[in-house]
């Protein structure tokens, strides 16, 4: 091939590559479009992310579905009319009036309690089947804040009635009054999880030491019943929490003198991040208001 074939040749090359380039970049600038975020006349491509199991919806957003089915059970009552025995629990609240919990409260069976887990958990509950007693069309809303532990001296139908697998209700007796009469003793229920209405933010109080923390969560809406709690200071990384029982959470991190950031697991998946909820110089004793869910 002569000196002037080799020339066109090669121009022939770099015209097709050329070509080739620049179809290349048109694809992945049609790929892009309609992911650009026009800022102040700059473009930004944002990435397409791929959708399936490995790249999950971010579930911190929404609210908590209510069950659509009501499932049955029994409800008894503890406690004097005052309620004033029913204020406190194995939940760690220390009192459920002050706390925003009222007396709309019920201690949870171990087929409920989930060693703690269900903690914060709301229900609305119905009496039925039992004309005599149930007070008929009345509906309430409890929250789990305590645990009725079972009684294997006793048969589950006869004086057991939290024994497992029995689910079932023990109420603060102003709530059992609403849907029953109080001489009922017990009564047949039926339930359904519901999502929890609070006023304000999350509370985190700060107890426990330097060398052991012990944060008691409350005051928690949407599925209410909190699975896990993260914290993150100036100079801690993220760190997972331990459930010390109910709902007080523990850990060995150092938290003082740190701006902390908690970030709380509910049981439907959703996370609400509570960014910088604490100065500095907290001292334990004290509670903080973050954010909260949607409900």
């Amino acid at each position: 091939m002569g000196s002037v074939g080799r020339v066109v040749l090669s121009f022939l090359l770099v015209g097709l590559i050329f070509e080739a380039g620049f179809e290349t970049a048109e694809a992945g600038m049609g790929h892009a479009r309609g992911h650009m975020n026009l800022n102040h006349g700059h473009v930004k491509i944002i990435p397409r992310m791929p959708r399936g199991k490995a790249f999950p919806r971010k579930r911190n957003h929404g609210k908590f579905t209510p069950e659509n089915h009501w499932s049955t059970a029994h409800a008894t009552f503890y406690g004097g009319q005052d309620g004033s025995d029913t204020r406190s629990g194995a939940c760690g609240y220390q009192d459920t009036v002050n706390m925003g919990y009222g007396l709309q409260t019920a201690a949870l069976s171990m087929a409920l309690f989930n060693n703690g887990a269900t903690c914060g958990a709301c229900y609305e509950i119905k009496c039925v089947d039992d004309p005599k007693w149930c007070k008929s069309g009345q509906v309430i809303t409890v929250t789990g804040t305590n645990h009725c532990p079972p009684n294997y001296a006793q048969a589950s139908d006869n004086g057991g009635w939290c024994n497992p697998p029995r689910v079932h209700f023990d109420l603060a007796q102003p709530a059992f009054s609403q849907i029953a009469q109080y001489e009922a003793g017990i009564v047949p229920v039926q339930y359904r999880r519901v999502p929890c209405k609070r006023q304000g933010g999350i509370r985190f109080t700060m107890n426990g030491s330097q060398y052991f923390a012990l944060i008691t969560v409350w005051n928690v809406a949407g599925a209410g019943d909190v699975q896990g709690v993260l914290v993150k200071g100036n100079t801690l990384k993220w760190t997972p929490l331990t459930r010390n029982w109910g709902q007080i959470w523990s850990t060995n991190a150092d938290l003082t003198n740190q701006e902390l950031t908690f970030r709380v697991v509910n049981s439907d998946h959703r996370k609400s991040t509570s960014w910088h909820v604490t100065p500095r110089n907290w001292q334990f004793g004290q509670t903080f208001e973050g954010k909260n869910f949607k409900y």
